[in-house]
């Protein structure tokens, strides 16, 4: 399995990265996010995953674990391939992304190309719960400790999609240090990935 590849980047196109990794240039299909991240001929790393199928053997690559995370989602939802998977990361981000499917934001969704009413209000639906739906449930104790947060409140359920993207309890403690408690679970969610970012 590739976990991720690291190198420089040879070829930049739409949708498409080439990084090489000691000789051996490795093509990543990318999203317009991912994209705007990368510069030629300067040190990049993508985090990896292959799609195998018999006529073909394909890399998508993407900036962040983040990322990764939502395009896993989307293509765990029935219908939706890799190619709708990129075409709705590429029309918003993963930031954008997590808030329209936290707010069934129809719109945002349909805005990618191949991308009909029908597929995003099944992608709504069977990511609703996945992302930020179960924080009744989730326990999130563990890891620095922080101020107390009422179950179900704005700051739970933000936890929880944040937790659901791969984030640890820690780092999502980090991200929301100084966010305005009184914020929406929107807002939570927009101030720790943006924190993330200037992080990383």
């Amino acid at each position: 399995m590739i976990y991720y590849v690291s190198g420089p980047v040879t070829v930049l196109e739409p949708g498409l990265a080439v990084i090489d990794c000691a000789g051996v240039g490795y093509g990543c299909h990318i999203t317009a996010f991912t994209a705007g991240q990368l510069k030629l001929n300067q040190d990049a790393r993508l985090y990896v995953t292959e799609s195998i199928r018999e006529d073909a053997f394909d890399l998508y690559g993407f900036i962040s674990k983040e990322e990764q995370r939502c395009y896993e989602l989307l293509t765990s939802v029935s219908g939706v391939g890799p190619k709708a998977a990129m075409a709705i990361l590429s029309a918003g981000g993963p930031q954008n992304f997590t808030l329209a499917i936290m707010t069934g934001d129809e719109k945002m969704l349909t805005a990618a190309q191949g991308v009909g009413k029908k597929i995003a209000q099944r992608i709504i639906l069977e990511l609703k719960d996945k992302i930020g739906g179960g924080a009744m449930e989730l326990d999130f104790t563990a890891g620095p400790a922080a101020a107390p947060v009422q179950t179900g409140s704005s700051a739970a359920m933000a936890r929880a999609a944040l937790q659901e993207l791969g984030y640890s309890p820690a780092e999502i403690n980090t991200a929301l240090k100084g966010v305005d408690p009184a914020a929406s679970t929107e807002e939570m969610v927009r101030y720790a990935l943006r924190a993330m970012v200037m992080k990383g």
